[in-house]
C-alpha cells in the first residue's frame, strides 16, 4: 500500500483492500452491516472497559478498533453509493457547530445549565426534522436496557416528568419490591418478569437522579463479585478444595473476609 501510513487516508485505503472483490479479504468480501455492528459494539465497551484501565497504550489501542468500525460501515456505504467517511466526518463536523452556537455562532451565554437546555432544543428540531415529534422518538432501541431506561426517563424528565428527588424513587422502589414480593407465592413467569422489570426500571432512575450511571455502577459491582469470588477460591485451593467441595456458610465466612480486606 503506497502512502503514509501515518496518514489518516491510509486507514481508508486499507477498509477499501480488504474489500477489493478481486484481492480482499475473503473474510471481509463476505460482511455487510449487520454482521459488522456487533462487532461495532463490543470495540465500543472495549474502549470503556481501557479507559477504567487508565492505560493510555489500551486506550488508543482500542480507539483504533473502534475507529476501524466507523471507516468499515462508511466503506460498506460507500459501496452502495450512499456515502462515503468524508461524509460521515463533515455531518459531524456540521452538527457539533450547529449545536454549540456559543463556541462558534453567536450565542453569547456559556452557563452549561443553558447550554444543555439549549442543545435539547436543536435536538428536537433535528427530531422534528427527522419526522420523530414525539418526546421520547429516537432513543436507540440497540441500547442495553438500562441505559435506554435512564435516556428514556432522562427525556421524561425534561418536560416535567419526573420524581422530585431521589428519595421519591426510593419510596417507589420499596413500592416495587412489595408488589414482586406479593406475586412470589404464584412464581406466575410473566407477572415475575414484569414486576422484576419495573425494579430495575426505577433503579435506572434512581442512578440518574443521583448523577451516576446504572451500567457504571453495575459493572462496578460486577468486578467486585469478580475479585471477592476469586478471594473465595483461591482460599478454598489453599485448603486443597474447590467451591463444589466447599458449603455457602464456609464460602460466606470467606466473602466476609474478603469484603474485610477491601476487596
Amino acid at each position: 500500500m503506497a502512502g503514509d501510513i501515518n496518514s489518516p487516508s491510509a486507514l481508508i485505503s486499507v477498509m477499501a483492500a480488504l474489500r477489493d472483490p478481486q484481492t480482499g479479504c475473503p473474510w471481509d468480501q463476505a460482511q455487510d452491516f449487520s454482521t459488522i455492528a456487533p462487532y461495532t459494539i463490543e470495540e465500543a465497551y472495549e474502549v470503556r472497559a481501557a479507559i477504567q484501565s487508565n492505560d493510555p497504550a489500551q486506550i488508543k489501542d482500542e480507539l483504533g478498533d473502534l475507529l476501524f468500525q466507523v471507516v468499515y460501515h462508511a466503506r460498506l456505504a460507500e459501496e452502495r453509493g450512499w456515502f462515503d467517511f468524508n461524509d460521515v466526518a463533515a455531518t459531524i463536523t456540521d452538527k457539533m457547530i450547529r449545536r454549540h452556537p456559543h463556541v462558534f455562532g453567536t450565542a453569547p451565554d456559556r452557563d452549561a445549565n443553558a447550554q444543555s437546555r439549549a442543545w435539547e432544543v436543536l435536538k428536537a428540531e433535528e427530531r422534528s426534522a427527522r419526522a420523530q415529534s414525539g418526546t421520547l422518538d429516537g432513543v436507540a432501541e440497540s441500547l442495553p436496557a438500562m441505559a435506554r431506561a435512564a435516556k428514556l426517563t432522562a427525556r421524561a424528565a425534561r418536560v416535567g416528568f419526573d420524581w422530585p428527588d431521589p428519595g421519591a424513587v426510593l419510596d417507589k422502589l420499596e413500592e416495587e419490591i412489595r408488589e414482586l414480593r406479593a406475586e412470589l407465592p404464584t412464581a406466575a413467569p410473566a407477572r415475575l418478569q414484569d414486576e422484576l422489570g419495573d425494579i430495575l426500571f426505577v433503579l435506572a432512575n434512581l442512578a440518574r437522579k443521583l448523577r451516576l450511571s446504572a451500567e457504571t455502577c453495575l459493572d462496578g459491582a460486577n468486578q467486585k463479585f469478580i475479585r471477592r469470588f476469586r478471594y473465595i477460591e483461591t482460599a478454598l485451593a489453599g485448603m486443597g478444595k474447590v467451591p463444589a467441595d466447599s458449603d455457602l456458610e464456609e464460602m460466606d465466612r470467606l466473602w466476609d473476609e474478603a469484603k474485610r480486606s477491601g476487596l
